[in-house]
């Protein structure tokens, strides 16, 4: 019903600044927005959340005041804007769509996209 691709991943040194983007395609609209991240050997968590109309905004703390998320309804685009990066911010990201406002847990979510890698150097 829907499908979700990310993009925008790649390499950067601390300091610096990416931006994600989640295109959806499909019939379906899912209510509410997520971009996850898992690093190698830890459990997915939520980075960010938003719904298509602009509410429900949650950031998890490490994130706060560095990433932004944002969504262009016309371009059904999710994105992910991430300033002053971390190594601790290197994970592979996703984009993850829902219907639960209040959504924070991987299994509250029904549609997922591939990943995209984030690297930061050091």
């Amino acid at each position: 019903q829907v499908q979700l691709v990310e993009s925008g991943g790649g390499l950067v040194q601390s300091g610096g600044s990416l931006r994600l983007s989640c295109a959806a395609s499909g019939r379906a609209f899912p209510y509410v927005l997520a971009w996850f991240r898992q690093a190698p050997g830890k459990e997915r968590e939520i980075v960010a959340r938003i719904t298509w109309a602009g509410g429900s905004l949650y950031y998890t703390t490490s994130v706060k005041d560095r990433f932004t998320i944002s969504r262009d309804r016309a371009k059904r685009t999710l994105y992910l804007q991430m300033s002053d990066l971390k190594p601790e911010d290197t994970a592979v990201y996703y984009c993850a769509a829902g219907e639960a406002t209040t959504a924070t847990m991987t299994s509250e979510y029904t549609y997922w996209g591939q990943g995209t890698q984030v690297t930061v150097s050091s």
